[in-house]
């Protein structure tokens, strides 16, 4: 690896290389939450009201490695709907391979499921997360979520787990996680829900993308919570792109 001050030049890392600097604590016994996020350089985490508006190549190449290294996807259902998600693509063979080297993938190179987060199971059976899934997707609610949207729900294939009364809170998401032994999370959004996990010091490691771009405007931040919090981070790697591109990778002190 050529490292320029401290950081690595991505220009010529293999997949393996990536999936080291990325791999996942080995012998989790509990879910380890990593979240990913793009924001442009001076912070909006969205442009064109999307995410994918700030792709670079290179973001794209580690969001596609961080999936194939998680057990599960973790987003919230506005992201669902304003991203209009469907299920996740996987390579089987590299999967199989990053679960024989202990980093992540599936033992069976099955892709990860997505599993969405909303109290009151707001997501339509005919959405692209449950038409276009190669893995069962996941809505987590709560029991007093409208019973007909949730058989509606089943009837369309998804999985449906209740982990509240009324709400779901980031205790009771952790766990429903650990009782589907969806250890190796990876939330990819939106900004209430990074927020809420992050208020609830729920957050092991966040993996930035920062685009070589300026956008203004209204744009959010990556983050959205009700509180000011201070959480003190750990720098684990920093990758730069020949675009300009410059990913981190933070973990919780």
């Amino acid at each position: 690896m050529q490292r320029i001050h401290n950081a690595i030049q991505l220009t010529g890392l293999s997949d393996d290389d990536l999936a080291e600097l990325y791999a996942y604590p080995v012998r989790l016994d509990r879910p380890w939450v990593r979240a990913n996020f793009v924001s442009s350089i001076d912070g909006a985490a969205t442009s064109g009201g999307l995410s994918e508006g700030l792709g670079t190549p290179a973001d794209k190449s580690v969001f596609a490695m961080l999936r194939e290294l998680a057990d599960v996807i973790l987003v919230g259902a506005g992201t669902v709907r304003a991203e209009n998600y469907g299920g996740a693509r996987a390579d089987p063979r590299r999967r199989r391979a990053l679960y024989d080297r202990g980093l992540g993938g599936h033992r069976d190179g099955a892709p990860p499921p997505i599993a969405v987060l909303t109290a009151s199971a707001a997501i339509e059976p005919g959405s692209r997360l449950c038409t276009d899934a190669s893995a069962t997707p996941i809505v987590i609610t709560t029991a007093a979520a409208p019973q007909d949207r949730k058989q509606q729900l089943r009837d369309a294939g998804v999985r449906v787990v209740e982990a509240g009364d009324i709400a779901v809170t980031p205790k009771g998401l952790l766990r429903a996680l650990e009782e589907l032994q969806l250890r190796r999370v990876l939330c990819e959004g939106g900004p209430h829900l990074f927020g809420e996990l992050l208020d609830a010091d729920a957050i092991d490691e966040l993996c930035l993308t920062t685009a070589p771009v300026l956008v203004g405007g209204t744009a959010r931040r990556i983050s959205l919570s009700a509180h000011e919090f201070h959480t003190p981070m750990a720098r684990r790697h920093i990758l730069l792109d020949d675009d300009g591109t410059i990913l981190t990778r933070w973990a919780r002190r």
